[in-house]
């Protein structure tokens, strides 16, 4: 298993154990985290599980596809370390994962 950490915009922490091959997103409804509406259900259709890499892990996961990209534009408060938590998935290297949940959803 490998441990995320989502922080909501009110500072509230959950740790999560997540399966390897499962996405940030899938861990993050699975766990009821406040602010990851995944209206989409994950196809990168919406941009309602958008989310704010931790600093520490932007070089790793790097820059988000082209249709990520695309579906970015309708996040609420776009930086360049937001990724679609759908678009992530778990791997061990991922251990220790840290993202935040905007204040609200585009």
């Amino acid at each position: 298993m490998t441990k995320l950490t989502f922080i909501t915009h009110n500072g509230t922490h959950f740790q999560i154990n997540a399966a390897d091959g499962s996405t940030v997103m899938e861990n993050a409804v699975r766990n009821a985290v406040p602010g990851i509406e995944a209206e989409c259900g994950g196809s990168c259709t919406c941009a309602t599980c958008h989310i704010y890499l931790d600093e520490a892990w932007v070089a790793e996961l790097g820059e988000p596809g082209e249709t990520e990209a695309d579906m970015l534009d309708f996040a609420y408060d776009v930086q360049p370390n937001s990724r679609l938590s759908c678009q992530i998935k778990v791997r061990a290297e991922l251990d220790g994962l840290v993202v935040r949940v905007p204040e609200r959803q585009g």
